[in-house]
């Protein structure tokens, strides 16, 4: 049987990193590596903003992409939106999130040249309504959010979308990541990891442990390493 973009494979590893942020450079780099690949949501409209987080303690570099760097820095991955600029959703009324959603997907279609088709909800923050809204007045097929699950199998709602592990979370990551390399399904089977790429910059060492990762779960002729969009859809 046949999955995942006409690769004869019951199992796939997809990537997602939020915000279009300069970190996404090293992330990429390291991606290319290891012949993996992602999925990079976008705030079109935050394009090229010089913007400094302070988080737990530390000053965080949060520079965006400048718009016209972005269809060279993403090329071999996918691009999917991240809300024009960046907002919770269930706090604006339906239109506001149409423009929030369509035209940044809009924004990054031009920008690429490529079809924009999935999104990752800004903050993780949605509701019935969204969802909703999302269904019937986009062209959003999938929308990743700050959720979990224990499982690798299928889901069935896309706009409500789980990951399994985030890429701070090392100790689950190479636990999950084992228990992934060993399986062997009988029906399609996902391992979903989500994170920020500023997010290495907590610790001087989070770049080498995510490495021993990637080299963990790189490389499986049963595995097919694709884009959230070649996985999902």
């Amino acid at each position: 049987m046949t999955y995942f973009k006409d690769q004869s494979k019951r199992k796939a590893v997809t990537f997602s990193f939020d915000d279009g942020i300069i970190q996404d450079y090293r992330m990429i780099e390291l991606l290319n590596q290891y012949g993996l690949k992602a999925t990079f949501n976008v705030s079109s409209e935050l394009l090229g903003n010089p913007d400094v987080l302070f988080l737990r303690g530390h000053r965080l570099c949060h520079y965006k992409i400048p718009a016209d760097k972005v269809k060279a820095t993403y090329e071999g991955h996918e691009v999917a939106a991240h809300g024009c600029t960046h907002p919770r959703l269930e706090h604006l009324e339906k239109y506001e999130i149409i423009h929030q959603v369509e035209d940044d997907r809009k924004n990054l279609e031009e920008l690429t040249g490529c079809p924009v088709v999935g999104m990752a909800y800004p903050y993780g923050s949605f509701d019935d309504r969204v969802v909703d809204v999302l269904r019937n007045h986009t062209g959003i097929q999938y929308a990743r959010t700050t959720k979990y699950t224990d499982s690798f199998d299928l889901q069935e709602d896309l706009l409500r979308l789980k990951s399994n592990a985030h890429i701070l979370s090392f100790d689950r990551l190479m636990e999950m990541g084992r228990q992934f390399i060993e399986l062997q399904p009988d029906k399609p089977q996902i391992f979903y990891i989500w994170g920020h790429a500023y997010e290495m910059d907590f610790d001087s060492t989070n770049w080498v442990r995510l490495e021993e990762f990637f080299k963990l779960i790189s490389g499986h002729d049963d595995i097919f390493y694709g884009t959230n969009a070649q996985v999902l859809l």
